[in-house]
């Protein structure tokens, strides 16, 4: 079957379940949930046996892979971390606002409002 057939597919399953999601508004909310993510369970059942579907699913796959990878900082390294950010934003905070007084006290000055 054509990949365009099958993404077709999955596009009219989708639909569907949206359409009968709304269109079936007076049902219980959870039975329309329930729809809805077996439809777009069914969709990318579909979408995955395309060839671009393959290659996403296998994207995923070594992302997965890629992401146990990762050494995560410490609890103790977070907050050391967080508390030098906090510092530096505090600390710029301050120089900005001290060249924001300089800088008006200029502006008065040239403007002859200043004493």
């Amino acid at each position: 079957m054509p990949d365009q057939l099958k993404w077709l597919m999955a596009a009219i399953l989708l639909a569907g379940g949206l359409t009968g999601f709304y269109y079936f508004g007076d049902q219980s909310l959870p039975l329309r949930v329930i729809g809805i993510l077996i439809a777009a369970g069914a969709a990318a059942a579909i979408a995955f046996q395309t060839e671009k579907g393959r290659h996403a699913w296998e994207f995923m796959r070594e992302s997965r892979t890629e992401l146990r990878k990762i050494v995560w900082p410490t609890r103790n390294e977070t907050l050391q971390t967080t508390m030098i950010v906090i510092a530096m934003v505090a600390l710029v905070a301050i120089i900005l606002w001290m060249l924001d007084g300089l800088l008006a006290w200029i502006m008065r000055l040239i403007l002859g409002q200043g004493a």
